[in-house]
């Protein structure tokens, strides 16, 4: 069972990891070098983040926790800052993906 720490580093990670994703898309397939350096700077913090959590934890549990909270903030991000479409179908598919890495941690 993760420790409040290791849940803080999978909430940070996660969210370094979207965040990443934010500067990826204004990153213009790399070709804008501000928001390539940003992205790529907090997606190597969001590995870092990651493998600090996994010292005690089952790789295959973090690494889909890390992978659903990300999909969850990457949603919430892409609505609020790129104006994308929230659908009923995006949110259902995200909601599934945290259900499931809850299952994941209980088994």
């Amino acid at each position: 069972m993760a420790s409040g720490f290791d849940w803080v580093l999978l909430l940070l990670a996660a969210t370094c990891f979207a965040s990443g994703g934010i500067f990826m898309k204004l990153a213009g397939g790399v070709s804008r070098p501000l928001p390539t350096l940003a992205f790529l700077a907090l997606f190597g913090l969001g590995a870092v983040l990651q493998s600090l959590a996994m010292r005690r934890e089952d790789m295959g549990v973090v690494y889909l926790a890390v992978l659903g909270l990300e999909a969850a903030l990457a949603l919430g991000f892409s609505v609020l800052l790129f104006r994308e479409e929230l659908s009923v179908a995006r949110v259902t598919a995200v909601v599934l993906i945290l259900v499931g890495v809850a299952l994941l941690r209980r088994t």
